[in-house]
């Protein structure tokens, strides 16, 4: 019995030699470093620490997460958890960083908190460390720091330029915005709209000029800018989103249907005019002349901001977030209005060709018009086909493109003696019949595809369609916020949030683009992929939109392992294939 008592006391002496203290375990550091807080915490042999567990924060002089703007050492799979198991675990911080969030106090506090295991079968109990700083006087804010910036997203910086900057400086930045954003898909729409306008005024107007039109333009991008103010104020402040709300199918519709009526008009069929008790009254107000046609202009400016083009941005959505946080409607409205204004110089341009360039009445005036005609029928149903099936979307252009061939004349016996111009125009109006066909027969096979409406038809092709969906983006959709932060909670893989919507012209774009390259799709293989659609702008959808601070798509949220918001590589607004594979790149 006695040896038995020896033995068991020999076997808990040696137990406990071989088991480590925590502080014989964990060996934490943190010194500064040229113009970084390196951290350090040294692992005993056989000692691994919980990659969830590590975490940083300032507690002085006010307390603040650090960890999501941090780039944390490779972690290695441990039963089920990911840890950091070599002998330093080093994380760097940049002081500017620091700076940033703690304002213009020279002393701060950092803390480290962290929680790890023996292979010998002993977890130790969370643990915590804090060391005390002053920041050097040669530290400047992110804001200022090409390296820092990257840790910051992109609607941030402009709510940090908007908080730093002067008041004229700002609406000069905002003003290059809105000419950058010109050449989207959000401004096109709005160059044949316009220049309709400027044909239909010239009907009435024989006077038709390069003032003219310049001045038309001019109303017209003065009221799409207030509408874009008026919704970002809006949205900024409550919370609603205009935009958003404008695109049920009742409003796209009604909006659609006044393009067809302008299409009818300028073929022809009946002429739009206002009252002339309203005319009369306009005349008196603005020019005194008649057909100034000055109100319909900013009416359908406003409009057409508001439904044509519900684009965001990074400088719209860094406006919004300034506007909701600080409450400074005033400075975020200005910045909205110049940014839109800026989105219009490339339609006062148009405004300036077509008042000058436009043909007086005439043979030719009526031509010019029925081009027209068709342009806007081509945007009423590129507006419909956000919220109708796609296989109908494809019916329309199909009768559109053979209703215009015959209206060209296509099937009207062909004259040798007519003048060349005449014969390209018929050849043209055959080459529109054959191309609306193809789309009518590529509708009936369930093709979607405008550029190749008969894809469902070649066996080599059809290998291509089949490859294709073999190796696409496969994402979940997600209809409420509980389940969304269920799925990121219980992921054990990297997350990306993509939110959209049906009538989000973006969207289409990232879809067609950018999610469909072999390289994004290759990169994102081990993501879990969750898709919000927030087409129909419901109490749920604009609950989601608030947690995450968006103000519509597109928009994609990125979070790690271990269900911690990436906050760095927030991505807002449409971006090419080889943009998107460089935030990529900051993740992993």
């Amino acid at each position: 019995m006695k040896k038995i008592v020896v033995f068991m006391m020999s076997i808990v002496y040696l137990f406990s030699q071989s088991i480590l203290t925590p502080d014989e375990a964990f060996k934490p550091s943190a010194k500064i470093e040229s113009n970084m807080i390196v951290t350090n915490i040294e692992l005993a042999q056989d000692i691994y620490l919980y990659a969830d567990k590590l975490k940083f924060f300032i507690t002085k002089p006010k307390e603040i997460e650090l960890t999501p703007f941090l780039t944390l050492p490779k972690s290695y799979p441990h039963d089920e958890y990911q840890v950091f198991k070599d002998k330093n675990t080093i994380v760097n911080i940049p002081l500017n960083l620091i700076k940033d969030k703690i304002g213009n106090s020279k002393e701060f506090t950092l803390k480290i908190k962290y929680q790890g295991c023996s292979n010998k079968g002993l977890c130790y109990q969370p643990l915590k460390v804090s060391y005390d700083f002053k920041m050097p006087n040669n530290i400047s804010s992110t804001k200022n720091t090409e390296q820092s910036n990257s840790l910051v997203s992109e609607e941030q910086k402009i709510v940090n330029m908007l908080k730093d900057n002067s008041f004229f400086a700002i609406l000069g930045i905002f003003f290059v915005f809105g000419l950058l954003l010109s050449f989207t898909p959000c401004v096109f729409p709005m160059i044949p709209i316009l220049s309709s306008i400027i044909v239909a005024q010239s009907k009435s107007d024989k006077n038709m000029s390069a003032k003219k039109g310049f001045l038309l333009s001019l109303v017209y991008v003065i009221f799409m800018s207030l509408a874009y103010a008026i919704a970002g104020v809006i949205a900024g402040m409550f919370g609603a989103n205009l935009q958003s709300a404008l695109q049920n199918p009742w409003a796209i519709g009604v909006f659609s249907a006044i393009f067809v009526a302008l299409a009818l008009s300028m073929f022809g069929y009946f002429e739009i005019k206002i009252p002339s008790f309203i005319q009369t009254k306009i005349d008196n107000s603005l020019r005194k002349r008649e057909g100034n046609g000055y109100i319909s202009v900013a009416i359908m400016g406003f409009l057409s901001a508001l439904i044509v083009g519900p684009c965001i941005a990074p400088p719209l959505a860094g406006a919004l977030m300034y506007i909701s946080q600080s409450g400074d409607a005033i400075l975020g409205g200005l910045a909205l209005f110049v940014m839109s204004f800026g989105m219009g110089v490339l339609l006062l341009v148009v405004g300036i060709g077509a008042g000058k360039f436009i043909p007086k009445p005439g043979g030719w005036m009526n031509r010019v018009s029925q081009v027209f005609g068709v342009i806007m029928l081509a945007i009423a149903i590129w507006m419909l086909s956000r919220v109708i099936p796609e296989q109908v979307s494809m019916f329309l252009w199909a009768t559109l493109f053979i209703g215009s061939s015959v209206y060209l004349g296509a099937f009207e016996p062909f004259d040798t003696k007519i003048r060349a111009t005449l014969k390209l125009i018929k050849v043209f109006a055959i080459m529109l019949f054959i191309y609306g066909v193809m789309l009518f027969v590529g509708a009936f096979s369930n093709s979607t595809n405008l550029l190749n409406p008969l894809e469902k038809f070649t066996t080599t092709q059809s290998k291509q369609i089949s490859q294709t969906q073999n190796k696409k983006l496969n994402f979940k959709v997600i209809p409420t916020l509980e389940e969304l932060k269920k799925e990121i909670k219980n992921s054990d893989k990297f997350v990306m949030i993509y939110f959209s919507a049906k009538w989000c012209v973006s969207c289409k774009e990232l879809e067609i683009y950018t999610f469909s390259d072999p390289r994004v799709i290759e990169d994102l293989s081990d993501f879990k992929l969750l898709k919000v659609d927030v087409s129909d702008d419901s109490d749920e959808d604009k609950k989601i939109l608030k947690e995450y601070n968006l103000f519509g798509p597109p928009a994609m949220i990125f979070y790690d392992k271990d269900a911690n918001e990436l906050k760095h590589v927030k991505v807002i607004g449409f971006k090419s294939a080889d943009e998107f594979l460089k935030i990529l790149k900051q993740i992993k």
